[in-house]
């Protein structure tokens, strides 16, 4: 490899995410086993094919048909090449499944994962008063954290909010 302006990505296969590369750097006028040649573990992580994190949460709602039940909405952000066009109502999925898993926070503490295959999840009355011993009333706040998921990485990058009610 050479070190120049050109900027390039590394051509690291999905089969080699997570698989440790040790690598030999030094100046490539002189033999790999040269003392100027320093040895660098790498592991590829696959970060860039990761999931963005979700946008626009929107407040929560509650269902008149089930009292105290919570929806949460978000709106899906992708990185598929089309996912740039202004054209469209909504981005394409990028990834195999569409998939989501919601953390509701107690400060660091992780009190429940919601899982769901939509865009919305709902936090039911039940779940509410198993975390925190009552539905959540008016003045109330909830963190929450939302991933995509992806069947080749894993959980995408995270959306950390805290909402009011």
């Amino acid at each position: 490899m050479v070190l120049d302006t050109a900027l390039a990505s590394l051509p690291i296969a999905e089969a080699d995410l997570g698989i440790p590369w040790n690598w030999r750097i030094g100046p490539a006028s002189r033999p790999v086993n040269d003392e100027t040649y320093v040895a660098q573990a790498f592991t590829p992580a696959g970060i860039g094919l990761r999931p963005f994190s979700v946008a626009h949460v929107k407040q929560p709602w509650r269902r008149p048909s089930t009292p105290g039940d919570l929806t949460i909405r978000w709106t899906r952000r992708s990185r598929a090449l089309a996912a740039d066009s202004w054209g469209g109502l909504e981005v394409p999925l990028g990834e195999e499944l569409e998939a989501y898993e919601v953390e509701i926070l107690d400060g660091a503490t992780v009190q429940r994962v919601l899982s769901t295959a939509t865009t919305s999840v709902v936090y039911t009355a039940a779940h509410q008063a198993a975390d925190r011993g009552a539905p959540l009333s008016p003045g109330d706040t909830l963190d929450i954290r939302i991933y995509q998921l992806s069947a080749l990485v894993g959980r995408g990058a995270p959306k950390t909010v805290t909402l009011s009610f």
